[in-house]
């Protein structure tokens, strides 16, 4: 038992730079807790951290211990999880990370009837425009639209396709003209999302033909609402997966452009961290959200054709 607290001990005093934090995490006197620390220490006979007059830092064997012990209890807490999650009862904070668009339009509409189902859940959404990294950020779901992931640590798991589409508003359209060709596409001004692969590129293909054109950008952002909002608003075209802009089209507000090219498309997929177990939470979450997508049929949705042209 002891050795169990040491490693505990250890793992607060690496996260939180802290000797005095770790022992109130674990609630512990400070006097207990260093006895731990050099019993830890003493037995592995080994130098895990260095201390001066500001803070408490790792040695390279103390980061070399700390990777290999933060995952140990961190399996430990997974299968205690996966005991946890035959009874149906997760609890604690699931951490979900996506973008703002898709936060919005995807994930908060679920909580409620999540959290409804498994009330000692907690929810943290942390809306990020940019793909965070998983394990250092404590992320235990992400949605994202690439189909792999350079972590072999990540798990991913597809949700839907969709595709990328041209859209305006009947406002924009009346005052500028609906392009017929892609040539046509040279006279009118963009909305340009700055995280897109080559923003300023459009790819498109028909029938085997390829064509790729130079785009001018009216306004420019790294969100995707500031532009459906300015799309909106009759400042120029918007180019986004159809996840964003379906409901938009479906109502009217956005009309499908040139709907019969087609741009890259993208795969739309649930990431985790790959454990042997996984927690009830996440477990929840990911079967959650994957019945929901099939419900929708949005693969069906957003890959489809709007007839625009």
């Amino acid at each position: 038992m002891d050795r169990f607290v040491e490693i505990q001990l250890f793992i607060q005093v690496a996260e939180t730079g802290s000797l005095s934090r770790a022992a109130e995490a674990l609630n512990l006197s400070n006097a207990a807790a260093s006895r731990h620390l050099q019993a830890l220490e003493s037995r592995l006979d080994s130098r895990l951290v260095e201390r001066n007059t500001r803070r408490l830092y790792l040695t390279d064997t103390g980061q070399d211990f700390f990777n290999r012990t933060k995952a140990v209890l961190a399996d430990l807490q997974d299968a205690e999880d996966a005991v946890n999650a035959s009874a149906l009862n997760p609890s604690g904070t699931l951490r979900i990370t996506a973008s703002l668009s898709f936060s919005m339009q995807h994930i908060a509409p679920l909580l409620r009837a999540y959290t409804e189902r498994y009330p000692n859940v907690k929810i943290h959404v942390e809306a990020a425009n940019r793909y965070l990294d998983i394990i250092d950020n404590n992320i235990d779901v992400s949605i994202r639209t690439r189909e792999y992931e350079p972590d072999s640590n990540i798990t991913v798991r597809r949700l839907a396709r969709t595709r990328r589409i041209l859209v305006a508003s009947p406002r924009y359209l009346a005052r500028n003209g609906k392009p017929k060709t892609l040539d046509d596409l040279q006279q009118h001004q963009f909305l340009i999302y700055t995280y897109a692969n080559k923003p300023n590129e459009l790819r498109f293909t028909r029938d085997g033909d390829v064509t790729t054109l130079q785009v001018k950008g009216l306004l420019e952002s790294n969100d995707g609402q500031i532009l459906r909002a300015a799309a909106f608003d009759g400042l120029g075209i918007l180019v986004q997966p159809t996840y964003i802009v379906y409901e938009d089209m479906v109502a009217g507000r956005l009309v499908p452009l040139l709907d019969d090219w087609d741009l890259p498309h993208l795969t739309v997929n649930v990431a985790y961290p790959s454990r042997k177990h996984l927690s009830a939470k996440v477990r929840t979450f990911i079967d959650f959200i994957v019945e929901h997508f099939q419900q929708m049929d949005y693969e069906k949705k957003w890959s489809g054709r709007f007839g625009g042209s």
